[in-house]
């Protein structure tokens, strides 16, 4: 896998303490703008590869610019050639500077500016990565104090898909960005300097996509149900092993003709409002094979085709009778009685 790194720049944002100290602005973050471009190295394009990949794998969500957006007024400024990248990038790294002053668990970085093609899309990616401090060996076999960019632990990026932009316009997934997982503090300020609010919901849509699986399979009572589940999940989990998304046509060919209509006629019809492609979420694609919670110390999972089989669910006394526990667990409750 391989990117072509078109334009880049780095500035760094950093903290200062506020001389008319408050509570409200104890902090200054006071940008340092680079006065040129990167020239595109073997470095810097193994640095925005790293990245690329990095971000490749982290949970991400999708954004939508709003109306009143003033870093969507610079990107438009830049797009339509109105203004270079470097000065696109400074105000950029001003604009963000301004918004971090305004929190106070703010810290500094380095502010990447990128812009890159893969896969014949072009690309812009920003991100805001932290500094760390480390230990140098130098030729003489001398310790240095160095610093290091963290390359693989950042949480403060998004990249958009200047392609599909330019394109489509209404798209509601031409921003991606990384999804925080301590609440929406880390995020907020990012999506504000951006002007965005969340677009495509990955989740919400599986979730959909999963309910119109289960409704077209009761339509029939002939119908193999837990089959037609595991046809779906090895498409899903295989698109989601190559990085790419759900085709509902492509699916939708791979299921058979019920009451002869296909899934993808199905879910026209029916009006579910799927996306026609779809980013796979692993934990809700789970539910299409296996049963499985946890709570009060417990944590149960079984494959869904051992439901009234091997596993029987009793509702009215809310319990559960395993026929043929696995031999590890049987082995412990040996031990232990």
């Amino acid at each position: 896998m391989s990117i072509l790194v078109k334009q880049a720049v780095l500035h760094q944002l950093e903290k200062q303490e506020n001389p008319q100290t408050s509570l409200e602005t104890p902090l200054i973050i006071s940008p340092h703008l680079r006065q040129a471009l990167l020239l595109i190295t073997p470095a810097v394009e193994q640095m925005m590869l790293q990245l690329h990949q990095c971000y490749q794998g982290k949970a991400k969500a999708y954004g939508v610019f709003q109306e009143q957006s003033v870093f969507a007024q610079k990107l438009n400024q830049w797009l339509e050639k109105e203004q270079d990248f470097l000065s696109f990038s400074q105000q950029s790294a001003k604009l963000l500077a301004q918004e971090l002053s305004q929190y106070s668990f703010s810290s500094d970085g380095t502010f990447i500016f990128c812009q890159y093609n893969f896969l014949a899309t072009d690309y812009l990616f920003i991100a805001l990565l932290d500094s760390r401090a480390s230990m140098l060996v130098d030729d003489s076999l001398n310790i240095q104090p160095t610093q290091y960019l963290d390359m693989t632990k950042f949480d403060i990026a998004c990249r958009i898909n200047l392609t599909e932009l330019q394109q489509d316009a209404q798209s509601c997934r031409y921003l991606t960005f990384i999804k925080g997982r301590v609440g929406r503090k880390i995020s907020d300020f990012f999506m504000d300097f951006l002007g965005a609010e969340e677009g495509l919901n990955p989740k919400a849509q599986n979730q959909c996509l999963l309910q119109a699986v289960n409704d077209f399979c009761q339509q029939d009572e002939k119908a193999n149900e837990q089959e037609i589940k595991k046809q779906v999940f090895h498409y899903c989990a295989g698109q989601l092993k190559a990085g790419e998304e759900i085709e509902i046509s492509e699916l939708s060919a791979q299921m058979p003709t019920l009451n002869e209509k296909s899934f993808a006629n199905f879910t026209q019809e029916a009006n579910y409002d799927l996306a026609p492609s779809i980013p796979p979420v692993r934990n809700s694609l789970k539910s299409l094979t296996k049963f499985s919670g946890s709570g009060k110390g417990i944590s149960l999972s079984f494959n869904a085709e051992l439901l009234h089989n091997r596993v029987i669910w009793d509702e009215e006394n809310d319990c559960i009778t395993i026929q043929g526990l696995p031999p590890n667990l049987r082995d412990q409750l040996q031990r232990a009685k």
